[in-house]
């Protein structure tokens, strides 16, 4: 009786693992078989209600001002063990020693290892998994913990709600080379295929993430591939990462989601999940957008060209209003000299000024002219008196 009450008892615990090392044995992929669509029906928790990755609408984040800066633990002070590079068939992994942690949370995190997940090999600007406002980025680093504070393991806590803390950083391409990052490009020829692993030099962990710690986005989430557990406090750095275009070719065309002894041969590209419904989640802001903040190097560089083309512009403008203001007056000039050389009787006959009135003749010439036709009759009269007198004589 008791052997088989012992019996039962463990037939819970039988079936328990048998589904484990099961859900285990499932080979699942990004786009072939079991893939992102069928994730749920082998792991249940991918489709919870809080899964991760996901789009960031900066507009309707929570800005909230206890969030400070996350502070790296250990993450420069690699020591000279060198970091074991697996190529798991999903993507590169770099396992990272316990001592490495993360402060700025409500608990201490250790360090756990840290991927990479990136797009279909210069088809696109497209590879991170999360993304702002709708735009992806070429790739996307993470860096996972597990709560060390509270939980013995990483298998104990990734199955408790507040167990990881994962770090998201955002990668694009550009111009120069990114010496760290070449800490796990050039060792890549060595994991070519899935399952193969080796032993590269240790390197700073923290040279891969970007300068300004402080400004984050910060949510609650999910493992972002099977199985999915809803049990990650998720950090997406604001800032970008930048590395040059000849590196991000070299991370999606040199790896191979197959074994080397499979004869049909895949390339690893395309590993990232595609966003989840936030399902009313808040994501929280560590920086206020309305206040005035420091900018990247990137967003300097465009403010400053910005100033240099408007100052160009204006100058421009300043320079054609000042010749057209010299134009117009050199235009008035010459047609003041054209009519002081020219007649203005020929130009405006027209308008010739009318005679001007004689002017009133004085009064004593007047009364002279009145005299004289006067005199002139007393003269004649005299000579009509004369005339008989001279008749009569002989």
């Amino acid at each position: 009786m008791d052997s088989l009450g012992l019996f039962i008892l463990l037939i819970p615990t039988f079936f328990q693992q048998t589904a484990a090392s099961s859900l285990e044995e499932i080979t699942w992929t990004y786009k072939g078989l079991v893939g992102q669509s069928e994730w749920s029906e082998y792991f249940p928790d991918c489709g919870g209600t809080s899964q991760s990755p996901v789009d960031v609408i900066t507009t309707q984040t929570k800005y909230d001002p206890s969030l400070i800066p996350v502070t790296p633990l250990g993450y420069s002070q690699y020591g000279n063990q060198p970091f074991t590079l697996f190529n798991n068939g999903h993507t590169a992994v770099i396992k990272l020693p316990e001592w490495m942690g993360l402060g700025g949370l409500p608990w201490l995190f250790s360090a756990v290892q840290l991927h990479l997940h990136w797009g279909p090999g210069g088809l696109g600007h497209v590879g991170s998994e999360h993304t702002i406002n709708g735009l992806s980025a070429d790739a996307e680093l993470h860096v996972v913990h597990y709560n060390s504070e509270l939980y013995p393991n990483m298998s104990t806590a990734m199955a408790q709600r507040d167990g990881l803390a994962v770090l998201g950083i955002l990668i694009v391409t550009g111009e120069e080379t990114n010496p760290a990052f070449n800490s796990i490009l050039n060792y890549l020829s060595r994991i070519r295929h899935a399952d193969q692993r080796a032993f590269i030099p240790a390197f700073d962990v923290q040279s891969l993430l970007p300068s300004d710690l402080g400004r984050y986005y910060r949510y609650n989430g999910s493992l972002t591939t099977p199985p999915c557990h809803q049990s990650a406090i998720w950090t997406l750095f604001h800032e970008r990462v930048q590395i040059s275009k000849a590196q991000l070719l070299k991370l999606e065309t040199i790896l191979y989601s197959s074994k080397a002894e499979e004869p049909d041969q895949m390339l690893l590209q395309d590993n990232y999940r595609v966003t989840q419904p936030l399902n009313h989640r808040v994501i929280f802001a560590s920086f206020s957008a309305e206040s005035g903040r420091e900018l990247s190097s990137g967003e300097v560089t465009a403010v400053v060209i910005g100033v240099m083309c408007g100052c160009v512009g204006l100058a421009v403008i300043i320079r054609f209003i000042v010749k057209t203001i010299r134009f117009f007056k050199l235009l008035h000039l010459e047609t003041v000299v054209v009519n002081s050389s020219t007649s203005s009787w020929d130009i405006l006959h027209n308008n010739r000024p009318a005679p001007m009135p004689r002017a009133k003749e004085p009064e004593k010439a007047k009364e002279k002219k009145q005299d004289l036709p006067l005199n002139l009759t007393s003269e004649d009269e005299r000579k009509e008196e004369l005339s008989p007198s001279l008749q009569t004589e002989p």
